[in-house]
């Protein structure tokens, strides 16, 4: 068994416990047993005292909901959770823009100032899918979001003071230069970057060791806490890169080579996952 590893300084464990739910109980029913869910948290270096307070806060805010057995307790996502937790496995595993057809999605809107807060909530939900800022209540994609936008304005019931609109940029500015006004490529670069250095070497090592032997060097739990470290760390990505299609990007575009390291590092660990997390989530049934 190895050893807990620490809550990192930047995690919390409430955003902890979401993506214990949205990785690996949702897809195996969506429910666990309090002391399964207790486990795992402690494998990521949460205590028990962290994780009940936590856990009861969540569902108080309506996160989480939970089902006593006799002594007992099930916990699971409600509606509202899941509803986010599908949203973000969304756009984390969104596959690269292809074939572009050069068109422009625009939201362009006007909210008095007794609604400030729909209006940063609406800012919010344009940038998680990846709306470029252009003007002020000008917001632009060259994503077809259509079917989220509208559900957007309705959620937010904000229809009345927006407006969608589709259509080629025909200014004096290129596509690119657009891009450079509305994203900080730059930065986004730097963070790619990062990530590449921090996990791109211990990939390599652990596939050239499982080239040699055949298997993977570490235990089933050890496997857990890398792979759930490594997509924490890679989800912040869909908030800042709004997914551009190859031709309004540099070349070559450091955000593929970390997506497919992403991807290739989760594989990989899950070979040694899979029983283990099985055996955790549904454990005691």
């Amino acid at each position: 068994m190895t050893q807990p590893t620490s809550l990192r300084p930047a995690s919390s464990t409430q955003f902890v416990i979401f993506n214990l739910f949205g990785d690996y109980i949702l897809p195996r029913g969506g429910s666990i047993w309090t002391h399964n869910l207790l486990r795992l948290l402690e494998l990521l270096g949460i205590g028990e005292r962290a994780a009940r307070s936590t856990l009861s806060r969540m569902k108080q805010e309506g996160w989480l909901a939970t089902r006593k057995f006799g002594r007992r307790t099930q916990h699971s996502v409600t509606r509202r959770g899941r509803a986010i937790l599908e949203q973000g496995n969304q756009r984390i595993f969104e596959p690269p823009l292809e074939g572009w057809d050069g068109q422009w999605r625009m939201v362009v809107y006007s909210l008095p100032e007794e609604k400030r807060e729909l209006r940063n909530e609406l800012r919010k939900k344009l940038v998680w899918y990846g709306f470029g800022n252009l003007a002020p209540g000008a917001w632009v994609s060259p994503h077809d979001r259509h079917g989220e936008l509208e559900a957007i304005l309705d959620d937010l019931a904000v229809r009345h003071y927006a407006y969608l609109f589709t259509g080629r940029q025909v200014g004096s500015l290129s596509d690119q230069e657009l891009v450079r006004h509305c994203w900080d490529i730059p930065e986004l670069e730097g963070e790619y970057a990062t990530f590449l250095a921090r996990y791109g070497v211990e990939y390599e090592q652990l596939r050239a060791e499982v080239a040699r032997s055949g298997k993977l060097p570490l235990t089933p739990d050890a496997c857990f806490v890398r792979r759930f470290w490594l997509t924490y760390d890679f989800q912040p990505f869909p908030r800042k890169d709004p997914n551009l299609p190859r031709e309004l990007l540099p070349n070559p575009w450091v955000g593929f080579t970390a997506r497919q390291l992403f991807a290739d590092y989760r594989r990989l660990l899950s070979q040694g996952t899979g029983d283990f997390i099985d055996g955790v989530v549904h454990g005691g049934e």
